[in-house]
């Protein structure tokens, strides 16, 4: 048995107590198991040292999509799983420790750090909301009722033929500033509203069309921290949304619970 360990996550010791389920490791050969550590327990599997060595990973994570999916999809699905049971910190992924005592001297000297991060994740959990756009419909409701086109349509109006050519050719360019100003209003507006709910919530990174694979653009994209006795309100409330402002072109895509990689560090 090798003595590379991959880790996955850390539980509190105390709830410790329930069984792992049975999965099978990184390597698809050896099970997961817990190796405890006073009030922390890492959740981990063996790995060969030869044939997962630093060097041999990053190359598959270069050049070997189809591998790279498969262990992504493992290590997801693994710290999923582990998450409907314990509180726990999950690990990114190929997170690796060359022996126990490499893994245990680094989780106590986070202990404290750890405990704090327990108690916040206890009775939480992460969700997380995607907001989407039809920029077509948005931009002609902007273009008709935008009261900074509006005022820029009338001053045009006022000035000589001449340059009302001109200063028409501009409109383009201050509706689409106006549409880009209203999209990050409402969603700025609805994130605030959510987080009434929620204890924590985060702006990440919007996606492309190409990821999404939707033809609506993505404008938003947060997740939340939720007290499980709210998440029943956090849902109702986007369903309300949804069905408030679908007609005008915004859709709201809801998941969870998730993992909390976004509430929780350690490495």
């Amino acid at each position: 048995m090798g003595d590379l360990l991959y880790l996955y996550g850390l539980i509190p010791t105390h709830e410790a107590t329930h069984p792992l389920p049975s999965i099978k490791g990184f390597d698809g050969e050896h099970e997961i198991f817990m190796l405890p550590n006073d009030d922390v327990t890492a959740i981990v599997c063996h790995l060969d040292h030869t044939a997962y060595s630093e060097e041999t990973i990053s190359d598959k994570i270069n050049n070997d999509m189809e591998w790279l999916q498969e262990k992504a999809f493992h290590h997801h699905e693994t710290v999923q799983q582990l998450a409907q049971q314990f509180t726990i910190v999950p690990l990114k992924f190929c997170t690796l420790y060359k022996n126990e005592e490499s893994l245990r001297e680094t989780v106590e000297k986070n202990k404290v750090k750890l405990k704090e991060t327990f108690e916040l994740l206890d009775g939480n959990e992460e969700w997380n909301l995607k907001i989407y756009c039809d920029d077509e419909q948005i931009k002609q409701q902007v273009s008709e009722s935008n009261p900074v086109i509006k005022a820029k349509r009338e001053e045009i109006s006022a000035l000589p033929r001449g340059r009302q050519f001109f200063e028409k050719k501009k409109m383009d360019e201050l509706i689409n500033q106006e549409l880009e100003d209203e999209k990050n209003r409402f969603c700025e507006d609805i994130h605030e509203k959510l987080k009434s709910v929620s204890l924590f919530g985060s702006i990440k990174k919007t996606w492309g069309k190409d990821v999404t694979g939707r033809k609506e653009k993505m404008a938003w994209n947060s997740v939340f921290l939720l007290p499980t006795s709210n998440v029943e309100q956090f849902l109702g409330n986007v369903e309300q949304y949804e069905g408030d402002f679908q007609e005008i072109g915004w859709k709201f895509e809801v998941s969870g619970p998730w993992p909390p990689y976004h509430f929780s560090s350690f490495s």
